[in-house]
């Protein structure tokens, strides 16, 4: 007969459940790499059109 620790450590049932957390923590944290390199791109093309459309309000006056 076999002891309960060695029961509990045959005992696969829950290995899918970590697999998946597992792989859902990656994806989140590659979401959260992407984003915020993505606000960093869209901080500059905000920058870089307000910088646009302040010389063009300055010509025009």
């Amino acid at each position: 007969m076999k002891i309960p620790l060695q029961l509990l450590l045959d005992d696969e049932r829950g290995q899918d459940l970590i697999e998946y957390t597992l792989l859902i923590a990656f994806v989140a944290l590659a979401s959260a790499a992407l984003f915020i390199g993505a606000g960093r791109s869209v901080k500059t093309i905000w920058t870089i059109t307000n910088n646009q459309l302040s010389a063009a309000a300055l010509s025009a006056s």
